[in-house]
């Protein structure tokens, strides 16, 4: 993609940042909405975002507002990265903003909370957009590493191959190669589902315990993705390529990862409301565990680890009583 092409990313954290220097690296302009007003006057003067990465200079085709309709304006395609669950709550104020034809690009992993539905059909229902104007980006990306310029391979997926093709292209730069899909279910679900597990993982490491439990927590966590993707008709593959296994893989082992931190202060012997009032960043698993639950459940699907999840969270037990729920469930054949 040599030509220049406008891109607005909806949401200056960490995750927006980063995947904004990926496409001001492939050689784009980009218009970065910030909610408040002081982080995006400070982008712009400083070219940094001090408080996710300071030190890290933004190109200066990144350039930063509060302003939806100037972040949106001439956009050819419009990236959101806001937390999941208050995504029908913006996206509802920016859509009469956004350009009529615009390609949505979903960088979020959950599922929303009560409607049980994927970023992508919330992006649907509120804008009115067809499948072939979203796509999903997902794999082993930690937004640190990812500023820092430091290799990294990702999924972009949509229903629509020749679009999943310019996206893939829109965001190919010397340090991050995205490979296509059409298999958007799969790859969200991979997505929001290994924030669950990181959970589940960092509260292993919490307590104390060592590589047995968590390397078994990791591959169970993986069956149970595997198990409601098959349900919901999602590519098997998928599960097991960058979308699935490799940001399962990043997310449960890296102390990078928001939601295994949120893991470990919980098997610790912190509590939810302790945890979210010590950091301004969001565990996306916090919040999906329930909904995630609630989706298994809906479909008949087996989910232990979500279900336990969703109780230590929700402070009904705690992370010891869970490891050791999963040790006294009844013995069964593997792949059952």
């Amino acid at each position: 993609m040599s030509e220049r092409t406008k891109v607005a990313v909806f949401g200056a954290g960490s995750w927006g940042t980063a995947f904004s220097l990926v496409l001001a690296d492939a050689g784009h302009q980009v218009t970065l909405w910030g909610r408040r007003p002081e982080v995006c006057r400070t982008i712009n003067e400083t070219r940094e975002n001090a408080e996710y990465f300071p030190g890290i200079a933004l190109p200066d085709t990144v350039w930063a507002t509060p302003d939806p309709a100037e972040a949106a304006w001439e956009a050819s395609y419009v990236v959101l990265a806001v937390p999941s669950q208050k995504l029908r709550e913006n996206l509802s104020e920016w859509t009469p903003h956004l350009p009529p034809d615009a390609v949505f690009v979903s960088l979020m992993k959950g599922i929303e909370l009560g409607t049980t539905k994927r970023m992508s059909e919330v992006i649907a229902e509120v804008t009115g957009a067809g499948p072939e104007r979203l796509a999903v980006v997902s794999g082993p990306n930690l937004a640190r590493e990812i500023a820092m310029r430091e290799p990294a391979a990702s999924v972009v997926a949509c229903a629509d191959e020749a679009v999943a093709r310019r996206v893939q292209a829109l965001c190919h730069s010397q340090a991050f190669r995205p490979y296509w899909s059409r298999d958007v279910l799969g790859c969200e679900l991979g997505g929001a589902y290994k924030n669950v597990i990181a959970l589940c993982v960092g509260m292993a490491v919490g307590l104390g315990f060592g590589d047995n439990t968590t390397a078994s927590l990791i591959t169970r966590g993986l069956a149970e993705t595997a198990r409601l993707a098959n349900r919901l008709g999602a590519d098997p593959m998928t599960v097991m390529g960058l979308a699935g296994l490799g940001d399962l893989v990043a997310t449960c082992s890296s102390p990078l990862s928001r939601n295994r931190t949120f893991g470990e202060r919980l098997g610790q012997g912190m509590t939810t409301e302790e945890i979210v009032a010590s950091t301004r960043q969001v565990a996306e698993g916090a919040k999906s565990c329930a909904s995630i639950y609630d989706l298994a459940a809906r479909h008949g699907v087996d989910a232990p680890v979500a279900e336990h999840v969703d109780r230590v969270v929700r402070g009904e037990i705690s992370a010891r009583e869970m490891m050791y729920a999963f040790i006294a469930r009844d013995t069964k054949h593997e792949q059952d």
